[in-house]
């Protein structure tokens, strides 16, 4: 490397692996020697280098040219840099997926680093005596993490890497000797997608689009308690959807239920939060329309909160807490049906037994089938939608609770005049612990349907839930 060469800028380029970066160091010499700035946060990621965060540095000394290490793919991210000499690097992507096998080699000096994602294959072989090899990278070594490794033999003849020092003449580790070929090698899979709130009317509609995602329920994962981040290797995961809420909104009113709606919708969230921004996670929480006093119709996610109960303080404090982390989708709903026990069932079952209930007529509103939420959350995570908060409700003329059950009645062949409606206030009249609701509650659904995603109209859902149920 011409040690004065100031004209090169810092850039950073693709690689036909994706999310492989190799990076252009801006090196400055004189008579003394050089210097550069190895990792620049911000001047990097301005540039597209991932925000990773690095936990550990590891520096390979090679005393001999010829020396050649790898391929080891680990779980982690790394940043790799030559302190000295010249390196000949080759990588592999082992991950599993449609780039499975690609390959990429480069020859590296001090003043290039390259960006090796989780997954990817790294090897190397020194081209000068006395080469420093160093590496950033984003989990602490441990002998759990050594056991996910994927290897590949430096000689594999489908990746076919042309080493400049010949193996045979190269100094190899035995082990790296005795490494599979790619025929034989098992894909490293993808980070995983953790669900909470795994038997809710929401989990239960996310099981079919998430398949191979791990859920859990509060029996298997407290995530109320502070303890949560030694629960999980969590370096492990991508996602977590948090699906979990209380949604007793009047039992939120007692002394026992505030306590337990803060736990779950607001200490739980401020968990899952910090946990998201601390191991580089997308955390997707589910917000309500209980934020807004509902004095107001169609309402944005700009909109500012204006609670009125329990329940719905907690939600918005959940929101915060969400908010707090950079990766984060807050996916605002209403008036959720989807399997178990919702407005809907109840109104079939009173239909099928010939009952005439009172029904408010105030509070209006559109229906959110859980497979449509289930679909557009899956929508905003796939699509890489920017990260934000996202009204997702059934689309559609709101209606008021009983409109939709006369609905409910009529599409079941019932007489829908068996409904009587009744103000909010008429129907709650002498009773205690009740909590105040919005009584304007559609959302404004214009941010979603821009990424790309068109909610379904909530009365075609109804009709198609009810006839599923039957």
């Amino acid at each position: 490397m011409d040690k004065t060469d100031f004209s090169k800028a810092i850039a950073i380029k693709t690689t036909p692996i994706p999310g492989l970066l190799l990076i252009d160091l801006s090196v400055y010499g004189d008579n003394r020697g050089w210097f550069k700035e190895n990792w620049q946060r911000e001047k990097m990621v301005s540039l597209g280098l991932p925000d990773y965060k690095p936990v550990q540095n590891n520096i390979s000394f090679n005393a001999k040219k010829g020396v050649t290490r790898g391929i080891h793919a680990e779980p982690w991210d790394k940043y790799i840099s030559v302190g000295s000499g010249r390196v000949f690097g080759a990588w592999v992507d082992l991950r599993e997926g449609d780039s499975f096998g690609k390959m990429f080699t480069t020859e590296l000096n001090p003043s290039q680093a390259i960006f090796v994602p989780r997954g990817v294959g790294n090897s190397f072989q020194a081209l000068e005596d006395n080469t420093v090899y160093t590496y950033l990278v984003t989990e602490h070594w441990s002998n759990e993490a050594q056991s996910q490794y994927t290897f590949l033999n430096l000689a594999d003849p489908t990746a076919a890497i042309k080493w400049p020092i010949p193996l045979g003449l190269a100094e190899l580790s035995d082990k790296d000797k005795n490494h599979p070929v790619l025929a034989d090698v098992k894909p490293m899979k993808a980070k995983k997608i953790l669900i909470t709130g795994a038997n809710g009317q929401l989990g239960m509609a996310l099981r079919k689009e998430f398949p191979d995602a791990e859920f859990t329920d509060s029996k298997e994962l407290d995530i109320t308690s502070p303890a949560i981040n030694k629960a999980r290797n969590w370096h492990n995961y991508e996602t977590i959807i948090n699906a979990a809420a209380h949604t007793a909104v009047d039992k939120a009113e007692t002394p026992e239920g505030k306590k337990a709606a803060w736990l779950v919708n607001a200490q739980a969230v401020a968990n899952l939060s910090r946990l998201a921004s601390e191991y580089g996670i997308k955390l997707v929480h589910i917000s309500s329309d209980y934020v807004f006093d509902g004095s107001t119709d169609n309402h944005a996610e700009t909109e500012t909160f204006s609670p009125l109960g329990v329940y719905g303080q907690a939600k918005a404090a959940g929101d915060l807490a969400a908010s707090l982390t950079p990766m984060h989708y807050i996916i605002r709903t209403s008036w959720v049906i989807g399997q178990g026990n919702n407005f809907v069932r109840t109104m079939q079952s009173l239909a099928e037994r010939d009952v005439k209930p009172n029904v408010v007529n105030d509070q209006i509103g559109r229906l959110s089938f859980t497979y449509d939420l289930a679909k557009g959350i899956k929508h905003l995570l796939y699509n890489h939608s920017p990260f934000g908060t996202y009204n997702l409700s059934g689309d559609g003329q709101p209606a008021s609770w009983a409109e939709i059950a006369a609905m409910v009645y009529e599409i079941l062949g019932k007489d829908k005049s068996y409904i009587t409606p009744i103000s909010t206030a008429a129907y709650y009249s002498g009773k205690t612990n009740v909590s105040p609701r919005p009584l304007l509650s559609s959302l404004n659904l214009d941010k979603i349907k821009s990424t790309g995603f068109s909610p379904s109209d909530w009365r075609e859902s109804l009709k198609k839930y009810l006839k599923e149920v039957e």
